[in-house]
């Protein structure tokens, strides 16, 4: 779980559209999917495009893994946060995800904290 967690760090933080969306193709299988409160994506590309317009949104910022990985049957779960330039956090979350039988996600669902627009219980 740890390869696949840092693999899926790394993609939110891959600046090269091309080397993104091949991040994403090695973390999520091709059906897998994204959702949090504020965006969703399907298969490598859509979830490719959603992480550079998050990107878009916070320029400068960088992900990076706070807790975990800690898994279970099927199941890992994880914390992140982001980071700015100086290396404060802007934002944090946990992330849960359905493991597929190749090793890779199927589904992600994360949960914001502190995250612009993300209220409690949202």
């Amino acid at each position: 779980m740890t390869t696949i967690t840092d693999t899926y760090i790394a993609a939110w933080n891959e600046a090269d559209p091309q080397r993104r969306r091949a991040l994403v193709a090695e973390t999520w299988t091709a059906d897998g999917t994204y959702l949090d409160p504020l965006m969703q994506g399907a298969g490598a590309d859509g979830i490719a495009e959603m992480i550079g317009a998050a990107q878009g949104q916070f320029p400068g910022h960088r992900f990076e893994l706070a807790f975990g990985p800690d898994a279970h049957h099927d199941v890992v779960r994880f914390a992140w946060r982001l980071v700015n330039g100086d290396g404060g956090a802007v934002a944090a979350g946990t992330d849960f995800a359905t493991v597929a039988e190749d090793g890779r996600f199927r589904a992600v669902t994360g949960f914001l904290e502190g995250f612009p627009g993300a209220a409690p219980g949202a």
